[in-house]
């Protein structure tokens, strides 16, 4: 067993609080224009997709949420109109959420709202250089952790397990 050393420990302990405290920001403020941070991030992420549109499956792992918990914040988004759920073409199993046009204009409408959150409440507190490399730290670690197709396939299905 390799413990981690007292640095290690401090590091990674000042790591899970920090990123906690950071979440619970930005979703305070996200809350207070009626949306909530996963909800949000499933938005965005669907804004960049080409068509505007993705296999549950293949959201589910570039959240990193159970395929259930997709379903049911999927659920709360189709009530407000934000988005559709579609049958994937050619696959009888396969579902795919698309952003609606009402979905897209509340992205639009509370990106400044997140924007500005993200710097106020971690931008700000980091030089650019602090930035740089919290980015290359976790791109490593995202890497590390498995980002190709079959890989976020398995995180999905491990998740939903």
């Amino acid at each position: 067993m390799r413990w981690l050393s007292p640095t290690e420990q401090v590091s990674w302990r000042a790591y899970l609080r920090g990123q906690r405290l950071l979440e619970v920001a930005l979703d305070r403020d996200l809350q207070a224009h009626g949306v909530s941070l996963p909800e949000y991030e499933i938005l965005s992420m669907l804004s960049e997709q080409p068509g505007r549109r993705e296999r549950m499956s293949e959201l589910a792992a570039l959240v990193v949420q159970s395929r259930s918990r997709l379903t049911h914040t999927a659920n709360r988004l189709e009530r407000r109109g934000w988005v559709q759920r579609h049958p994937v073409p050619g696959d009888g199993r396969g579902v795919e959420l698309v952003l609606t046009e009402a979905g897209l204009e509340a992205v639009v409408e509370m990106a400044p709202v997140h924007v500005e959150s993200v710097r106020r409440h971690w931008l700000d507190a980091l030089s650019p250089e602090l930035v740089q490399a919290l980015g290359d730290a976790m791109t490593r670690v995202r890497d590390d952790n498995g980002t190709s197709q079959q890989q976020r396939a398995e995180v999905a299905r491990v998740c939903a397990d």
